[in-house]
């Protein structure tokens, strides 16, 4: 059976479908020898296909659920020397983590090679809910909090609308204490959105994503996904709308 190249490439593990187009048009991959650049060409099982010279082949798929202390970096290495995620976590197979989260936020995160079920996550027009617990500066009354429900305007668009609840006012400590879902995956989004009310982020944490949260984990821990779980995974996120 004959598959399209970037598919094959992200069900090996290689990379995400959209990592993957990046490296066929980018000229990183062969066929039989030959590089490949155009996007759609077809393979089947007796085509070598090769990535910057290595063979890629069918790799077990693994899933991991990790809860990410504040303070770690979330790629393979940092130039700077910091701890990343990959330092606690120790597993033969190459995973990538599924979207990112900031160096001062933790919490939930999803690692896999698994290419279509990050491209399902991540896409927005899948509407993967991402709930966190969010302490902003500041007494953040109703009507900003709306700015937030209705979709707010930033640099590189505006948001769609996320849930908003009020879980409580701290005056003491001059703070506010929110719970926010949204299925967007910007880049550090939450902060954003928060700054752009006029209510910076003091500390986030990331609790849920779809209907996996972070019960009976510690700071640095991760487990294994179930087969049930990927499974409910993949059905919560087909597209909707």
């Amino acid at each position: 059976m004959e598959e399209r190249l970037q598919k094959v490439l992200s069900k090996a593990g290689i990379a995400s479908r959209r990592e993957a187009e990046k490296l066929i048009t980018g000229g990183h991959v062969r066929v039989n020898g030959n590089i490949v650049t155009t996007l759609g060409t077809k393979v089947n099982s007796y085509d070598r296909v090769t990535v910057d010279g290595k063979k890629i082949s069918a790799e077990e798929k693994v899933y991991l659920l990790f809860y990410k202390p504040k303070g770690v970096v979330t790629t393979l290495s940092d130039p700077e020397g910091r701890k990343t995620v990959f330092d606690y976590i120790k597993i033969s197979q190459r995973i990538v983590p599924v979207g990112r989260l900031d160096y001062n936020t933790e919490g939930l995160l999803i690692l896999t090679n698994d290419g279509d079920l990050i491209n399902k996550l991540t896409h927005p027009r899948h509407h993967v809910d991402k709930k966190y617990q969010v302490v902003v500066l500041g007494i953040a009354p109703e009507e900003k909090l709306d700015l937030l429900r209705a979709g707010i305007k930033l640099e590189d668009g505006v948001t769609a609308p996320a849930k908003v609840n009020l879980i409580e006012y701290d005056h003491d400590k001059n703070v506010s204490k929110l719970e926010i879902i949204i299925h967007e995956g910007k880049n550090r989004q939450i902060r954003r959105m928060c700054e752009a009310i006029g209510h910076p982020v003091r500390s986030l944490k990331r609790t849920q994503i779809a209907f996996l949260n972070l019960q009976g984990l510690r700071r640095g821990q991760y487990r294994i996904l179930t087969p049930a779980e990927v499974t409910a995974l993949y059905e919560s996120s087909q597209a909707k709308g």
